[in-house]
């Protein structure tokens, strides 16, 4: 079954913590934003070649609010 591109910060929790059933811990979504964030990732290189660099950018920035929400401060600047 194919799902569609998140295109919200609610849609994009729900398919990470529901449909995917993978915890937002401050451990994992740290290890996210690095990854997000290394243009030599394996992982962020097939991101960006399936869904662009504006996805790549917008997965960031849910990352880092998820990450606000879990610690109350903010995990970078909102480039």
């Amino acid at each position: 079954m194919a799902f569609p591109i998140p295109a919200s910060y609610g849609e994009w929790r729900h398919c990470i913590t529901e449909v995917c059933g993978l915890a937002l811990t401050e451990a994992f979504i740290h290890q996210r934003l690095a990854a997000l964030e290394n243009p030599d990732d394996y992982m962020t290189r097939n991101v960006i070649a399936l869904y662009g660099e504006p996805h790549r950018r917008q997965t960031r920035t849910w990352f880092a609010r998820a990450l606000n929400e879990l610690t109350g401060s903010p995990a970078l600047d909102r480039r």
